[in-house]
């Protein structure tokens, strides 16, 4: 049975803060500020450029990969850190793109919009008149036909919390001959995933969220080891090469998940990031789903008893994520009002209030307040104030 008081003290957050935004950023792990000062006084201010070799720099990606890869499903050896998630969601379609002859790209409306904009950037590129087919999330099933050569799913959607069937969308796919690229930016850490049980062939997803690597954090890429050898990098960085310091001219892919390497690695960010998994090596995920439910079911049951905002997230548990979306007409107003109450959570356009419930340092306690603030903010309209509605950049 997981501890989640012990993982809790794992965890910086603000006195009087209920933080249900780790859904978009997670909180500042305790160990990360130590870890990431011994990296840079211990390491980089006394090892010098040697550390690459003696600290290990060189090797992090990888063995951080596979600490990842504990936590999603995926075989040792098969997950690789570096870039961004957009960076990584090009490689994975480029990748899966040059394994078939086929043109259609399927995704659903729901997915990140830079997930579409890489996908329409990559069509332009290749000028071999790929098609980038968007359709509803609930028609993704019936979409997959024989025409489609890579479905590219977001496993739950960022706005409703949404869940996807990973399992079955991957079956349909393979039974059509189809490939599958999933992104998992709001599934790592937040529930289980089994890449290697449900035949995934390619996955990414970051982890500045539910993961807690800190803003900037690098992103992560799966490949399947039955693709490994053969998925070709649409982005030849040295550090993808076969052997980077023979700096030969012409470029060979490395062996496996290597390739999927592009540039020099954020040793900084990893240091912080190797922190933030320290808290997971206790954690069963089983646990972490089920009280997961358990708090977003309290959250809904709180609100709904006391407001009458709209529910835009699934009520059935396991049809969602690990945060609840509730619509509002001025959802931005109400949230810039509820941060200011020390209740922080987050907006998407056009009209929805997005909270994320994170068993590692979230209790039914802090639901509970968080319920009543938001239900006072909404019966005394205090959220109506100029500075509520004054659009900040991030939102």
């Amino acid at each position: 049975m997981t501890n989640f008081d012990a993982t809790k003290q794992m965890f910086h957050v603000p006195e009087g803060v209920i933080y249900l935004d780790g859904n978009s950023l997670g909180p500042l792990p305790v160990a990360a500020g130590a870890r990431v000062a011994s990296m840079m006084a211990d390491e980089w201010g006394e090892m010098l450029i040697t550390g690459w070799n003696t600290a290990g720099w060189m090797a992090q990606p990888m063995a951080l990969g596979d600490r990842i890869g504990r936590l999603i499903g995926a075989e040792a050896g098969h997950v690789v850190l570096g870039d961004t998630l957009s960076i990584k969601v090009y490689q994975a379609l480029a990748s899966a793109l040059s394994m078939t002859d086929r043109k259609v790209i399927l995704s659903d409306s729901g997915n990140f919009p830079s997930d579409l904009y890489m996908a329409e950037g990559l069509i332009r590129s290749l000028g071999q008149g790929h098609e980038l087919r968007v359709v509803a999330p609930e028609d993704v099933a019936d979409a997959i036909d024989e025409t489609v050569a890579v479905t590219m799913i977001t496993e739950v959607d960022y706005r409703t919390g949404r869940k996807h069937d990973m399992a079955a969308l991957t079956a349909k796919a393979h039974a059509v001959g189809a490939i599958t690229v999933w992104d998992l930016a709001h599934s790592a850490g937040a529930l289980p995933v089994d890449l290697a049980g449900v035949g995934a062939d390619f996955a990414v997803g970051c982890t500045y969220k539910y993961l807690n690597g800190g803003p900037g954090a690098p992103a992560f890429i799966y490949v399947a080891p039955r693709h490994a050898d053969r998925a070709v990098p649409a982005l030849s960085g040295w550090l993808g090469h076969e052997a980077p310091f023979a700096f030969d001219q012409a470029y060979r892919p490395g062996v496996g998940i290597e390739r999927m390497r592009v540039g020099t690695p954020s040793v900084i960010q990893m240091a912080s990031l190797d922190a933030a998994l320290d808290a997971w090596d206790g954690v069963d995920m089983a646990d972490l789903r089920s009280r997961s439910i358990a708090l977003c079911d309290l959250f809904i049951a709180q609100v709904e008893a006391a407001t009458d905002l709209t529910l835009a997230s699934p009520r059935d548990g396991a049809q969602r994520g690990s945060q609840v979306s509730f619509h509002h007409p001025q959802g931005y107003a109400v949230m810039q009002a509820l941060i200011a109450r020390g209740v922080i959570g987050d907006f998407r356009a056009p009209d929805i209030l997005r909270f994320g419930f994170t068993p590692l340092y979230i209790g039914e306690d802090e639901v509970r307040r968080a319920a009543a603030i938001l239900a006072e903010i909404i019966e005394t309209a205090s959220w109506d104030k100029p500075e509520f509605h004054a659009r900040q950049a991030v939102t």
